[in-house]
């Protein structure tokens, strides 16, 4: 069983910085996406960025991109979103998910496409004020 605990969530004026992290567990595989979303209540969840543990290259929504940054530790097992220049809009809980794919699938960006996650963690808040 997959388990994925965030942290590192809070407040922070706007323009500030802030860095959530994701500890991951309990799988053996190799080949996994590994994503931050992020959801305001009465709003849909909205993907915030994607990565492939198997290989190269990020996926990160356009309401982000440039001042966000999705990295993994594999020797730690953790993902880290860094969060740079945040803004009112940003406040949201965001969350770490995690899905199993067949290796052939990930090599071919199968991470930075839209999909259902099978795997989520329970959500860390971050509020910006301005």
């Amino acid at each position: 069983q997959v388990r994925l605990e965030e942290s590192g969530g809070g407040s922070v004026q706007a323009g500030g910085s802030l860095g959530l992290s994701c500890a991951v567990s309990g799988y053996t595989e190799k080949s996994y996406c590994l994503a931050w979303f992020r959801q305001v209540p009465g709003k849909e969840r909205e993907e915030v960025a994607a990565i492939y543990t198997g290989g190269a290259g990020t996926y990160m929504a356009d309401s982000v991109k440039g001042r966000f940054t999705i990295s993994q530790d594999k020797a730690k097992n953790t993902l880290s979103l860094q969060m740079g220049n945040l803004q009112p809009e940003d406040t949201a809980k965001y969350y770490c998910a995690a899905d199993l794919i067949a290796p052939s699938l990930g090599s071919n960006g199968y991470c930075f496409i839209a999909h259902d996650y099978n795997y989520w963690g329970q959500g860390t808040q971050v509020t910006v004020t301005s």
